[in-house]
């Protein structure tokens, strides 16, 4: 028991890491984007951020090629050209110099990354099933939503020391390591029974199996929400800290309490889904999340912000019900496509990212001199997906 018990540790670990390559090569690069914009000499900062959604797109749509071809070849050797596509695009990240090539290996970059990302949840699938793969999920995406966290701090600190282009060397050689251990220790797990003989109507046949799947597609949705609603959080709380509260020095150490929080959250979730179920875990997180938003929306509906004990209060409340979301969402969506784990994770992870960006971008353009549309978008998000949630029968669990 206790080996196994072990193995099981180590498994998600490696599986969180595969995730971790992802958002790292995303977040690290934050703090460099004026100075590669300078060296690249693009037009002004709005140029610059394009380095970042360039990324994401890559990523969907990398998500769509990987997974299908896995459920005929396997996750490990789609795993391999994920990275070997990430290796190339990383080395032309660091020998252009000019900005329009730049984006081209950041998209490329994405396209790649798309591999592991999309692979760690089908193998968790190959791997798993109901409240017991929810466990593993919930530790497993949360990587992807904590390393954001560290990473900026990271890839300042190689900017400062190193150059902007320690950076994507420093990823090169993380993924590398994650790469060797995931080949070592990692077994296939898309059984024989699964396996799929390649054609291209794999793609067709497998997206029409996915879209006949009605909670596979909400869930798909509500992960969508519950991601762009973050991504609001991650793309301007460093405008909110720093400049709306002028709180420069401490904004290291604020992100850093949020992040435990959502740490501390997911690992209670992972204790407990196992008793309680995924289900009626995301009910209650879910209703806890809308309530939250809307008694912020009512009690500062001034758009004066309120003290900064009070908005952090606000934000650990809401972030440990988006702790509760995200595993057990993926989870609920992955569920039913244990026959096309593949092309179900990559439509999973496809059109939630391609939600989550405009979601973000659009409430985030409102979000100048208060905190209150932060939140209005919360409220809205949420109340979404109640309406989706419900309109869900409960799945029986296994």
């Amino acid at each position: 028991m206790q080996n196994e018990n072990r193995s099981q540790l180590e498994f998600v670990v490696l599986m969180a890491a595969l995730m971790s390559i992802v958002a790292l090569s995303i977040d690290a690069v934050l703090p460099a984007l004026p100075k590669i914009g300078n060296y690249l000499g693009s037009a002004n900062e709005t140029e610059n951020q394009k380095l970042i959604f360039t990324i994401f797109l890559g990523l969907g749509f990398g998500q769509l090629i990987f997974g299908p071809l896995s459920d005929s070849f396997g996750r490990k050797p789609m795993v391999y050209v994920g990275f070997g596509i990430f290796i190339v695009a990383s080395i032309i990240c660091i020998t252009t110099r000019n900005f329009e090539m730049m984006l081209f290996g950041r998209v490329l970059q994405g396209i790649g990354l798309s591999s592991p990302r999309t692979m760690s949840v089908a193998i968790v699938r190959d791997s798993y099933s109901g409240d017991h793969m929810a466990k593993i999920l919930s530790v497993v995406t949360m990587t992807f939503i904590l390393v954001p966290v560290i990473a900026p701090m990271l890839g300042q600190f190689l900017l400062n020391n190193f150059g902007w282009e320690s950076i994507f060397n420093v990823n090169l050689a993380f993924g590398s390591l994650i790469m060797l251990w995931f080949w070592k220790r990692q077994p296939e797990t898309l059984h024989d029974k699964y396996r799929k003989t390649f054609r291209w109507s794999i793609f067709k046949t497998g997206s029409q199996t996915f879209f006949k799947i009605k909670s596979a597609i909400i869930y798909t949705f509500l992960s969508g929400l519950i991601m762009g609603s973050f991504m609001v959080y991650l793309g301007t709380a460093q405008q909110i800290f720093q400049v709306q509260y002028d709180l420069g020095d401490y904004f290291p150490y604020i992100f850093a309490s949020l992040a435990i929080t959502i740490g501390l959250a997911t690992f209670l979730n992972s204790a407990i889904v196992m008793r309680y179920g995924m289900w009626n875990l995301v009910n209650i997180a879910l209703l806890a999340f809308t309530l939250i938003s809307l008694i912020y929306v009512v009690l500062f509906w001034s758009g004066i912000n309120p003290s900064i004990e009070i908005l952090i209060l606000f934000l650990i409340l809401q972030f440990t019900s988006v702790a509760f979301l995200f595993g057990n969402y993926r989870a609920l969506a992955m569920q039913p496509l244990g026959h096309i784990a593949g092309i179900g994770s990559a439509l999973n992870g496809f059109i939630s990212t391609i939600m989550a960006v405009p979601i973000a971008y659009y409430i985030g353009t409102f979000i100048t001199t208060s905190v209150l549309p932060l939140f209005m978008g919360f409220l809205i998000t949420g109340l979404i997906g109640i309406l989706l949630f419900y309109s869900v029968k409960k799945p029986i669990r296994e």
